[in-house]
């Protein structure tokens, strides 16, 4: 049987600005509020023109919240009379209800199904960065408004308190949230271990980078779903740099085999197919081969920049550091052993030459 390990910490931001296509633009381009919420794992962003409700508006809380961590726990009591132990919504319920992020009616209900305004909204999203009831004495409503205009936090809503929220309108709320400070003065992405760019926007990047898990090799008798700890309909997938089907993935292993990566939150995985195999002009690749040679600048005797592979006569470039490190008299990878390199493919238009950059590599 083979045996994989990876020989190299994961080059993320290589894999992802390759896999994921992203470009830091203004705060109103929402295909990059879609994706970051989609990465994030805050809510589906999915059928955006579809209606929230409050009981879906409790799990987009507890998601965007510190408690994240610990956002599939069920509950074992009933907060509210409507909201059993049982409900697929009591444990984000529970949660909203006792942080003071959401409250419930006379009578002891909390009306999971009823659609959410943008009112009660606010109140969540000023609790999570927090404000209390104490920050706004007398009109408690309108107090809120206010800071929620202050803050920024309805860039791109164009909605009145009392108005229904769409699930469009909830991406732009919480990547509003993600960009705003908290009552501490932090941005509040950070309190989810994530960071603004220089112009002010959530970097993609870094929401990948802190759910990230992978390499994971699958060869093409192996089942996806015991590589994946999640429920592989419910997942996004990108193949060779491009989004793709679950269905397009498992063809893709029946040549020979796949490297994964997977973000749990988001429920996406990102594959690599056998170029050898599978063939292809995808802007990734993986392929597989014997090392036949090391090759160092002659600026430097230490730092590899090039690997070429037995019965291939490319060369593949080594620029990131850890995977130069990997490859160099200090590293575990070494002439005839056997290696999958993942690689970001450039070039080959009007007949030019492709290039091959090394981004992560696994032994096998």
């Amino acid at each position: 049987m083979n045996r994989y390990r990876v020989t190299a910490c994961v080059t993320t931001a290589a894999i992802f600005a390759a896999g994921i296509p992203f470009t830091a633009e203004a705060s109103s381009d929402y295909e990059l509020r879609k994706r970051v919420i989609r990465l994030s794992g805050i809510m589906s962003t999915t059928n955006d023109t579809e209606a929230v409700t409050r009981g879906e508006y409790a799990r987009m809380l507890v998601n965007a919240s510190v408690y994240r961590s610990v956002a599939l726990q069920t509950s074992s009591t009933a907060v509210f009379s409507d909201v059993p132990a049982d409900s697929g919504y009591a444990w984000a319920v529970k949660t909203a209800s006792e942080n003071g992020w959401m409250s419930g009616y006379l009578g002891g209900v909390f009306k999971p199904d009823q659609q959410i305004t943008l009112q009660e909204a606010i109140r969540g999203t000023l609790a999570l960065l927090g404000y209390t009831d104490e920050d706004f004495s007398g009109d408690q409503i309108g107090g809120r408004w206010t800071k929620y205009n202050y803050l920024d936090l309805g860039e791109n809503i164009s909605k009145e308190p009392l108005e229904v929220l769409t699930r469009k309108d909830c991406i732009n709320l919480f990547y509003n949230l993600l960009c705003a400070e908290n009552t501490v003065g932090k941005d509040y992405c950070t309190v989810l271990g994530y960071e603004l760019s220089d112009d002010k926007e959530v970097n993609p990047l870094t929401i990948s980078d802190n759910e990230l898990k992978g390499p994971k090799v699958v060869l093409r008798n192996h089942r996806l779903d015991d590589y994946v700890p999640f429920d592989l309909n419910e997942a996004t997938f990108y193949l060779d740099g491009d989004m793709a089907s679950l269905e397009a993935v498992k063809q893709a292993k029946t040549y020979g085999f796949v490297v994964l990566y997977y973000n749990v939150m988001s429920k996406t995985v990102w594959a690599y197919s056998n170029e050898r195999t599978a063939g292809g002009n995808s802007s990734m690749t993986a392929i597989s081969g014997e090392i036949a040679g090391i090759f160092y600048s002659s600026s430097s005797v230490m730092t590899p920049n090039t690997v070429t592979l037995a019965g291939d006569d490319r060369e593949f470039k080594l620029k990131d550091s850890q995977v130069q490190f990997g490859f160099s008299i200090y590293g575990d990878m070494k002439v005839g052993e056997q290696v999958i390199l993942v690689c970001e493919v450039t070039g080959g238009s009007d007949g030019g030459d492709m290039s091959y950059t090394v981004i992560d590599y696994i032994e096998y």
